[in-house]
C-alpha cells in the first residue's frame, strides 16, 4: 500500500536507506548532503535500522571506509556533495576499477572556486570518467525511487559496479514535496539480500582486492570494467520496468516529454526538467510544438538512444550544469554532439550553460532558448554556441 507523505530530497533519502537496511555507512558531514547521514544515524540510535555508522575524519576516508566494507562483503554506501566527492577522487576511481557495487548519495552542489554551496552539476561532472554509474532526478519522488533501484543494478552479475544516485542541492534536497512512499516490505523484496560471490571474509577462499597490475593485464582490467558500464544499459532498463510494474512510477535512461511531434527539443538534467516541462506546457497552448528530454542516465551515455529520439526534430538545446573550460562547452556539448554525428543525426544542435552556482533558471529563460532555436531554423539567424544563460 502506498503511503503520501511530505518530504524534502534528503528526508526521501535517508527513509530509502532505512528500508533497504544496508550493513555499513561510513559517512562525513558536508553541505547540503549533511542532513542524510544524520538522518540515518538517528534511525539507528532509534533501533528503527541495524547499519552500522561509522563516523570518519574526511571524505577520503568515508569512500576508503566504504570501499573496505564492501570488499568484505557488507552492503555499503556513503553520501557526499561538492569538495567532498573532490577528496575521495582516487578512492572513487577504486571502488569502480575494484567492481565494488557499493552506492553513494551526491547532493550536487558547485565547485570551487569561488566558494559556493549552491546548485550545479560541477561534482557529479567532474566524476564523469571514474567509472561510476550516475543516475540525476528531476524532484524528490525521482531521488527517492531511483535510491531503491541502485543495489538491483550495483549487484547485477552483469554489472558489478557503484552507482551515485544525484539530486540537485537545497532545489531538491532540502525544499519539501509531496511524495509517495512504498511500504518496508516491497523494498526489501525489490532490493533483494545482498549475496557476493568473492568477497574478502569469506573463509577459505582468499582473494586480493585492488592488488597492483602489471602492464600485461591493466588494459584488460580496463576493457572488462567497459563491458561492465555497457551491460549496465539494459539493467537499469530491466530494473526500472520492474519498479514500474511494483510502483506505477519510473522512467528508463531518459524521460521524452511532448518530444513525439516536436520541432524543438531541450536535453537537460536534474531539477530543472521541471522548469523546462512548465515552458512546453505554456508554448505547447500556443500551438508551437516544442518537447523536453530530460536525460535520467548520464553514466553509461545513452547515446545511440538519444540520436534515436531527436532525429526527427529540427533543432535541439543542449543544457549543462556545468563548464568543461574546454572552449566550447559544457560536458553534455561534448557527448550529445557527438552521438548525433555518429549515429548521422545532422539537426542543428546549439549549447547553452544555466544556473551554475545556484543561479536562477526560469520559464522565460527556457522560452527564450525555443524562440532562439525557431529563429535559427526559420530565419538563419547566427546562434552563439556555449552561452551563458542569465548572465550578467
Amino acid at each position: 500500500m502506498a503511503i503520501k507523505e511530505r518530504m524534502s530530497g534528503n528526508e526521501a533519502v535517508a527513509y530509502a536507506i532505512r528500508q533497504i537496511n544496508p550493513d555499513v555507512m561510513p559517512a562525513f558531514p558536508i553541505t547540503p548532503s549533511t542532513e542524510i547521514p544524520q538522518m540515518v544515524s538517528t534511525y539507528i540510535a532509534n533501533g528503527q535500522m541495524d547499519t552500522e555508522f561509522i563516523p570518519v575524519e574526511s571524505e577520503h576516508s568515508s569512500m576508503s571506509a566504504t570501499i573496505g566494507a564492501e570488499a568484505a562483503g557488507a552492503r555499503s554506501l556513503t553520501a557526499t556533495s561538492s569538495a567532498g566527492l573532490a577528496l575521495m577522487w582516487e578512492e572513487l576511481l577504486l571502488a569502480a576499477s575494484n567492481r565494488l557495487p557499493l552506492v553513494m548519495a551526491l547532493v550536487n552542489r558547485t565547485l570551487s572556486g569561488p566558494i559556493n554551496i549552491n546548485c550545479d552539476h560541477t561534482d557529479g561532472m567532474g566524476a564523469r570518467d571514474t567509472g561510476w554509474i550516475q543516475i540525476y532526478a528531476e524532484n524528490n519522488q525521482e531521488a527517492y525511487d531511483n535510491f531503491i533501484q541502485a543495489y538491483p543494478i550495483a549487484e547485477d552479475k552483469r554489472v558489478h559496479l557503484p552507482v551515485m544516485i544525484c539530486q540537485d542541492g537545497f532545489i531538491t534536497s532540502h525544499a519539501v514535496e509531496n511524495i509517495t512512499l512504498l511500504e518496508d516490505e516491497p523494498v526489501k523484496k525489490f532490493v533483494g539480500q545482498y549475496q557476493p560471490e568473492e568477497f574478502l571474509l569469506n573463509p577459505g577462499k582468499p582473494i586480493a582486492v585492488g592488488p597492483y597490475a602489471v602492464s600485461p593485464y591493466t588494459m584488460e582490467a580496463r576493457k572488462n570494467q567497459e563491458l561492465a558500464m555497457e551491460a549496465s544499459k539494459e539493467v537499469i532498463v530491466e530494473v526500472a520496468r520492474k519498479y514500474k510494474e511494483l510502483t506505477g512510477r519510473g522512467f528508463e535512461l531518459f524521460e521524452e516529454y511532448k518530444t513525439q511531434d516536436a520541432d524543438y527539443i531541450m536535453l537537460i538534467m536534474g531539477s530543472a526538467a521541471g522548469t523546462a516541462k512548465e515552458a512546453v506546457d505554456e508554448l505547447r497552448d500556443q500551438g508551437r510544438k516544442v518537447g523536453v528530454l530530460k536525460l535520467r542516465v548520464f553514466r553509461p551515455f545513452p547515446a545511440e538512444e538519444i540520436a534515436e529520439a531527436v532525429k526527427n526534430c529540427k533543432a535541439l538545446a543542449i543544457m549543462d550544469r556545468a563548464e568543461s573550460y574546454n572552449g566550447h562547452g559544457g560536458p553534455l556539448a561534448s557527448e550529445v554532439p557527438a552521438a548525433l554525428f555518429r549515429e548521422k543525426v545532422m539537426i542543428e544542435a546549439i549549447s547553452y550553460i544555466y544556473g551554475l552556482g545556484g543561479r536562477d533558471f526560469t520559464v522565460e529563460d527556457v522560452i527564450e532558448i525555443f524562440d532562439e532555436m525557431q529563429e535559427v531554423v526559420e530565419k538563419g539567424k547566427e546562434v552563439t554556441q556555449h552561452r551563458y544563460i542569465g548572465l550578467r
